[in-house]
């Protein structure tokens, strides 16, 4: 699929989004941490984290914000959420904000499809208020702290992130 800048819209993702965000959410964390688990481990994951019905409570919530990136021909590429930090933080600032999910598929990569997402995560968090922000990030996942670094993200924390029975260490970043 060739991509141009008249090709792709970025939108606040609605409550009619539900199906399509979990078959996008479920396809990009599957192509990039896939690898890393048991296959019963991954499904039982997909099937709570990225249910129509766990993603139709995400877009319903006024306290979060979804956008999506989208191929003219609707296909649904890329997306942001984002809302108040939930992550294990000691002492955490009542108003503190999280990116809590950015993803985009491979094939889109290196498009600076993130960057625009990114930048649309944390003009909602400024207009909600939200700050200090935090991430969580797998250990391993180099490339992804490097593009929050440059966000002004630097690490402040660990904890155990779990999938299925399989629990990864991730890194928490704050701005």
């Amino acid at each position: 699929m060739n991509i141009t800048p008249d090709s792709i819209t970025f939108r606040k993702a609605t409550a009619s989004d539900a199906v399509p965000m979990a078959e996008l959410g479920g396809a990009t964390f599957t192509e990039t941490f896939g690898h890393l688990y048991p296959p019963e481990d991954l499904q039982n994951f997909l099937s709570t984290s990225h249910s129509p019905e766990n993603w139709a409570r995400s877009l319903n919530d006024p306290n979060r914000g979804v956008f999506v990136v989208e191929h003219r021909n609707g296909r649904k590429i890329g997306f942001i959420v984002v809302g108040a930090c939930k992550l294990p933080v000691e002492n955490l600032e009542a108003q503190s904000g999280e990116i809590q999910q950015l993803y985009v598929l491979a094939e889109f990569h290196n498009l600076r499809l993130g960057r625009r997402l990114m930048e649309l995560g944390l003009e909602w968090l400024a207009s909600q208020g939200r700050a200090p922000l935090y991430i969580g990030v797998w250990s391993e996942n180099y490339g992804a702290q490097r593009f929050y670094e440059r966000y002004g993200f630097s690490k402040v924390g660990e904890y155990g992130f779990p999938v299925g029975k399989t629990v990864d260490r991730e890194f928490i970043l704050k701005r």
